[in-house]
């Protein structure tokens, strides 16, 4: 029996660049001089899209659950991380050469095959747990699963648009200078983390008050993703 493993990853990571790159007016002085909230939202954005690659690690809750993510991605299709949901378990995927390698972990395969007769869910995992299965990139389910490796998908619709986010003083993000821009939009309050130091990159990116709060950090900009076919002792033929 195959298990048909899909997990429906939330997009509002997306959305919540998009309303934060819509910066309004915002106080002068400080690392950006006199640039307003939606100057430095340009400049931030600018640089970012033209990362060849970066590290995107997100916590976010949704209507289905916590999820975490965390992927180093590449313009160039390249990517490598694990994606998990809540406490039913991870799944480690790797992108590259136009296929798609996914490895489930045993608590993961049980959660989706709840409602399964025992034995056969008991004969999955004993089949797939820990060991990495191959799909084209093309495939519908690799296409689900990899989302996140999708760079530049995920900042395609970004742009700096004209609303209220204001400059909030300074911080630092792993010992990284940056400016603090807020925007609220109902009760959701958003933050957005701009590098003072070096390119003006996003760094992180926060949502509050409303009904999906995250959590989004991006890292690693411009370095190589090195992902790497596993070794084929460790993938498992599922006749396709």
């Amino acid at each position: 029996m195959r298990l048909v493993t899909r997990i429906a990853v939330n997009t509002s990571c997306g959305l919540a660049l998009v309303a934060l790159a819509a910066c309004g007016s915002g106080t002068a002085a400080g690392p950006f001089g006199d640039l307003s909230g939606s100057e430095v939202t340009t400049k931030a954005i600018t640089a970012t899209k033209k990362a060849a690659s970066l590290r995107l690690s997100v916590d976010m809750v949704t209507e289905d659950g916590r999820i975490k993510a965390d992927f180093s991605s590449s313009t160039s299709g390249e990517c490598t991380g694990t994606l998990a949901q809540g406490t039913e378990g991870s799944v480690e995927i790797i992108r590259t050469g136009g296929t798609v390698y996914t490895k489930y972990d045993e608590a993961l395969l049980r959660s989706e095959g709840k409602g399964e007769p025992a034995a056969e869910v008991d004969a999955t995992v004993e089949m797939l747990a820990g060991r990495w299965m191959a799909m084209k990139a093309s495939d519908p389910d690799a296409k689900d699963m990899t989302e996140f490796c999708d760079l530049k998908g995920l900042l395609k619709d970004v742009e700096a648009k004209d609303t209220a986010a204001r400059k909030a003083g300074q911080t630092e993000v792993d010992g990284k200078r940056a400016l603090r821009l807020t925007e609220k939009d109902g009760k959701e309050k958003f933050t957005i983390l701009v590098a003072t130091e070096g390119e003006p990159y996003i760094l992180r990116i926060t949502s509050e008050g409303g009904k999906e709060p995250m959590t989004m950090n991006l890292s690693d900009f411009g370095k190589p993703v090195v992902a790497k076919k596993p070794a084929a002792k460790d993938i498992i033929d599922l006749g396709q």
